[in-house]
C-alpha cells in the first residue's frame, strides 16, 4: 500500500489531475465525507487528509510514503530529510512583505528601525530580514494576519499572496517580493529504498503531468 498524504483545498484540487495522469482517481470527495483516509482507484494507493503544515511531518517519519506540501511548508518544517524529487509547478503564489499604505517602509529601513513583524513563516521571515540587515521583532500568528498591521500589533507581515485582493481590501500594499511559491513533491527515504519500482513509477507519472506554462 503506497500512502499519499495531501492537504484539502487548492492542493488537493490541483493534484487530482497528475494522479489522474497516473491512472489514479480518488473515489470519494473530500469536502462531502468526515472519513480522513480515501480510497483510489489503485488498490494499493490511498489518500490521508491531513493538515498542509504536516504533510512533511507525516512524510518524514513514515505516516505517509509521499506527499504534496508548499514550498513554504518546506522551508518552514527543514525539508533535510525527505527526497523532494519534483517542484509540480502548482498551487503557486508568492511570499511577501507588507505593510499598511501609509507606513513608509523604505525610510524605516534606512533608518535602521526595528521594526515589527507579524507571520506564520518565521523562518523565511527571519531569514530575509537577517539577509537585509534589517532588524526585526518577529511575531508569531497563525491566521488573519491582515489584521496585525491595522491594529498595531505589527509595522509589517509577511505572508503568502495569490491574487493580492485580501490585501487591498485592508489597505495593505506589498513592499517587497521575497519568493516564488509553488508545491512539491516529497517522499519517505525509506519508502523509496523498500517500494522502489512502485514510487518511481509515481513519480515518472507524476512528472509526465506537470503543467509546463502556469
Amino acid at each position: 500500500m503506497i500512502t499519499l498524504a495531501l492537504s484539502k483545498g487548492r492542493i488537493f484540487e490541483e493534484t487530482l489531475p497528475l494522479l489522474a495522469a497516473a491512472g489514479i482517481e480518488v473515489t470519494e470527495d473530500p469536502e462531502k465525507t468526515r472519513k480522513l483516509i480515501l480510497p483510489t482507484t489503485r488498490p494499493d494507493v490511498r489518500v490521508v487528509l491531513v493538515r498542509a503544515s504536516d504533510v512533511p511531518t507525516y512524510v518524514e517519519y513514515g505516516g505517509a510514503d509521499i506527499g504534496v506540501a508548499g514550498k513554504d511548508i518546506l522551508i518552514e518544517h527543514g525539508g533535510d530529510n525527505l527526497y523532494q524529487p519534483l517542484d509540480l509547478n502548482i498551487a503557486k503564489c508568492h511570499m511577501s512583505v507588507a505593510v499598511r499604505a501609509d507606513f513608509d517602509y523604505e525610510a524605516a529601513v534606512k533608518q535602521g528601525s526595528r521594526i515589527r513583524v507579524a507571520t506564520k513563516y518565521t523562518t523565511i521571515a527571519r531569514d530575509h530580514f537577517a539577509n537585509k540587515g534589517v532588524h526585526v521583532d518577529l511575531i508569531k500568528l497563525y491566521g488573519s494576519m491582515e489584521l496585525a498591521p491595522l491594529t498595531g500589533l505589527a509595522d509589517a507581515i509577511v505572508d503568502l499572496v495569490s491574487t493580492g485582493n485580501t490585501l487591498k481590501a485592508n489597505k495593505l500594499v506589498e513592499v517587497e517580493h521575497i519568493m516564488n511559491i509553488s508545491s512539491r513533491l516529497v517522499v519517505n527515504q525509506a519508502s523509496l529504498k523498500l517500494n522502489r519500482e512502485p514510487i518511481r513509477a509515481l513519480i515518472q507519472a507524476f512528472e509526465s503531468a506537470i503543467p509546463k506554462n502556469k
